[in-house]
């Protein structure tokens, strides 16, 4: 079973709504939950800001935030985007990803393949942690979809 039939599983189950923020993944989280049929039993939506004014303006994220203090790609901006989709959408839960997919856009504090998470319930932030992937733009995306789905699935336990 893959991981996004078995997310469905334990959202619906348990009564639950999700929503997401992406940035690096471009709605590729997106896709991959509603391709599967009722995913509207427990997906809100989903919010693609991959500019840092889209990040602003539709998920609240600070511009001081953004700019000065941590960068677009960092664990704060991760959750003070999982807060923004989490309030747009008024899910139980939410999810945001930020990142450098590559082949650009690396530095070396933060080298393409970094990739920034968070989940964000009810109660606040749940868990925001960094990974660093290897390979080309796509399997960076597809690698940081997996692992962001799998912490996601052992949250909702």
């Amino acid at each position: 079973m893959l991981i996004e039939e078995r997310l469905q599983s334990r959202f619906i189950e348990k009564k639950m709504t999700l929503a997401l923020a992406e940035s690096i993944t471009g709605g590729a989280m997106s896709a991959r939950l509603v391709k599967i049929p009722d995913s509207s039993l427990y997906f809100q939506g989903s919010i693609v800001a991959y500019a840092n004014s889209a990040k602003e303006r539709f998920l609240a994220v600070s511009p001081d935030t953004l700019h000065q203090a941590h960068g677009a790609v960092s664990e704060k901006i991760a959750e003070a985007m999982a807060k923004g989709a989490h309030q747009q959408f008024i899910s139980d839960f939410s999810l945001a990803v930020t990142g450098i997919a590559g082949p650009s856009g690396g530095s070396p504090g933060k080298p393409v393949g970094t990739v920034c998470f968070a989940i964000v319930g009810n109660t606040g932030v749940l868990l925001s942690w960094t990974s660093h992937f290897e390979g080309d733009r796509l399997q960076v995306i597809d690698q940081a979809t997996e692992e962001a789905f799998s912490r996601l699935l052992s949250q909702i336990a």
